[in-house]
């Protein structure tokens, strides 16, 4: 459930391999025959898009899960020519690239949530979402959470993990990085999942502790746990090693302080920070997988979007092709 498939769109023929792929998801996650239909269609038109649009691009699938309702998450990312007026490009019959126009349009109409961002010369992210049975009619969350986590290039299983634990007092974030790439950094992490959840009840820097016990018989990871509580509102962070951590707002932006290690191996210190919270902020969590060079400034609009679609076009922008990936985007609804 927490890992992502990418899928390489750069000619026509690779449609057809994220439309398969989509397939098996939704056969896994017990997706009636309409519903594999309509998602079928959907990833067809958004690889399409890619192609006609985007000059290639990749479709990213991820499974989701929202009270107990199974579904599926579609992200197309494309570096093309983007839009200057997203709007229009949705209406039937307009298009840029000589066909009838009716793709975007057919896409959110099969798609339960929708969600485009683009930039004119930098690209486009599309972002669907289709559940199992009619559209669950959830209460409203007082948080959004967005992922993509991917292995290595090359690499079947992804060194990287996160892990999520949170009702409506607070809510707990772990990403980990098992030291390495492969089966015994993804072992490691596992590790580091198993002890996130079997002591969720205490804070961050316990937690951090009881990994670095627990990890002493693995190759070692770096890790971090951010703890958002609403009703103090505060962030409270622990991390040790090069996972990535920030805190930001319409105004305000701070990176998280993490200290130098190896959970499991060599630790010199683990300490707790306490920072503020916002309501709507926005919390990030990745690996080294991707580059820390990135500004969200530099995206009008973006921290306005879906938590996924901001980790896809990250991820789409700074991913480094020889590490294992994991984004972890986390955002307030002021509730």
């Amino acid at each position: 459930m927490n890992e992502s498939t990418a899928i390489a769109i750069t000619e026509p023929s690779q449609t057809g391999e994220a439309r398969r792929a989509a397939l098996a998801l939704a056969t896994r996650l017990c997706f009636a025959e309409t519903e594999r239909g309509k998602i079928g269609l959907l990833v067809t038109e958004v690889a399409t898009n890619l192609i006609l649009h985007g000059g290639g691009g990749v479709v990213v699938l991820r499974a989701i899960e929202q009270d107990d309702m199974l579904g599926i998450e579609v992200l197309g990312l494309d570096r093309g020519a983007g839009m200057v007026d997203v709007e229009e490009c949705l209406q039937d019959g307009f298009s840029t690239a000589g066909t009838r126009g009716n793709g975007l349009g057919a896409i959110r109409r099969l798609a339960d949530f929708f969600e485009i961002y683009s930039q004119p010369n930098k690209g486009t992210a599309i972002l669907v979402h289709l559940w199992a049975k009619a559209s669950p009619h959830a209460p409203p969350k007082i948080i959004e959470i967005g992922v993509v986590a991917l292995p290595k290039l090359g690499e079947e299983i992804s060194g990287d993990a996160w892990a999520w634990e949170g009702d409506q007092h607070r809510s707990l974030f772990l990403v980990v990085d098992g030291l390495g790439h492969g089966p015994a950094a993804a072992s490691a992490s596992s590790a580091a999942i198993r002890v996130f959840h079997d002591h969720r009840h205490q804070s961050p820097q316990h937690i951090v502790e009881a990994a670095h016990a627990a990890l002493r018989s693995t190759r070692g990871a770096a890790l971090a746990i951010a703890e958002i509580n609403f009703e103090q509102q505060t962030v409270c962070f622990a991390g040790v090693g090069n996972i990535a951590a920030s805190i930001s707002s319409a105004t305000e932006h701070h990176n998280l302080m993490s200290y130098n290690g190896t959970v499991g191996h060599e630790v010199r210190k683990i300490k707790e920070f306490t920072y503020l919270w916002y309501p709507s902020g926005l919390l990030t969590m990745h690996s080294d997988g991707i580059s820390t060079q990135w500004k969200l400034d530099r995206y009008p609009g973006l921290s306005q979007k879906h938590p996924s679609l901001i980790a896809g076009v990250l991820y789409r922008d700074f991913s480094r092709d020889r590490d294992d990936v994991t984004m972890v985007v986390a955002r307030g609804t002021g509730l």
